[in-house]
């Protein structure tokens, strides 16, 4: 269970969340879209205090925080009950794929080398990568860079994968690919909250849509109720911006 309460973050005097309240079950895949700028990517890394909060409460589990008196202890506890994939890989340029799957495993959780690398190449090969192992980033096709990045965020066997419009920064040929591992992940009930403008994904894919405008949830519900009969005008007016930009399903 994932629970947000009264989420805000402040930049200087502009609210981009304002008081965000959301609840994610175990196994759950929440898609979330709307505008540029109204908070979408800011509520994920606020989840794992990538950004600090300026108030609320977050719970994961059975660890709940205050993010106004929130210690680092508590912060670390949170980081590793998530796991992120970011717009722009974040992989290191200097590790192989597998050693980029691998280095949380060392650092953050302690493994030794060989068994985290172990588990690292059982995971490239999940996402289709087995082949890359030893490929450092700059030579992997933006798709399967972004794949390495999934298959790091598997390795931290999180409650709950963020996934940060993950092929916002793909060339249309690679996005299929990412999109087929991230279908994968929903197969296997794993809980994941998405950050997307890929609508046939959110279609496809979620359990629960939510659209997002100006700091606020302004409505959710499954995807054929939120695509097909959307009660706010602000959702409606979006969609049809959007659609009308993506090839029919």
């Amino acid at each position: 269970m994932i629970a947000l309460q009264g989420l805000i973050k402040r930049f200087g005097d502009e609210t981009i969340l304002d008081g965000v309240d959301l609840s994610i079950e175990q196994g759950e895949i929440i898609v979330v879209i709307g505008p540029s700028g109204t908070g979408k990517s800011t509520l994920l890394r606020c989840m794992n205090f990538l950004e600090q909060p300026d108030g609320g409460r977050i719970q994961i589990g059975d660890l709940s925080v205050d993010v106004t008196r929130a210690s680092r202890k508590e912060i670390l506890a949170l980081r590793r009950r998530t796991a992120f994939v970011f717009q722009n890989y974040a992989l290191f340029a200097n590790k192989t794929a597998l050693d980029n799957v691998a280095e949380g495993l060392i650092v953050v959780n302690g493994w030794k080398k060989p068994l985290a690398r172990e588990r690292a190449g059982e995971l490239l090969e999940r996402v289709g990568l087995s082949d890359k192992a030893n490929a450092y980033p700059a030579s992997l096709s933006g798709g399967q860079q972004q794949r390495v990045g999934i298959a790091r965020a598997m390795a931290a066997q999180a409650e709950v994968i963020l996934f940060d419009e993950p092929t916002s920064s793909l060339d249309p040929e690679w996005v299929e690919e990412v999109l087929g591992v991230m279908k994968q992940l929903a197969r296997e009930r794993q809980t994941m909250l998405v950050v997307t403008h890929e609508m046939s994904f959110a279609r496809d894919v979620a359990d629960r849509v939510i659209f997002m405008s100006d700091g606020h949830i302004v409505e959710q519900g499954p995807p054929s109720q939120l695509f097909s009969t959307p009660q706010d005008e602000r959702t409606k007016s979006f969609l049809r911006k959007v659609l009308a930009t993506q090839a029919p399903w």
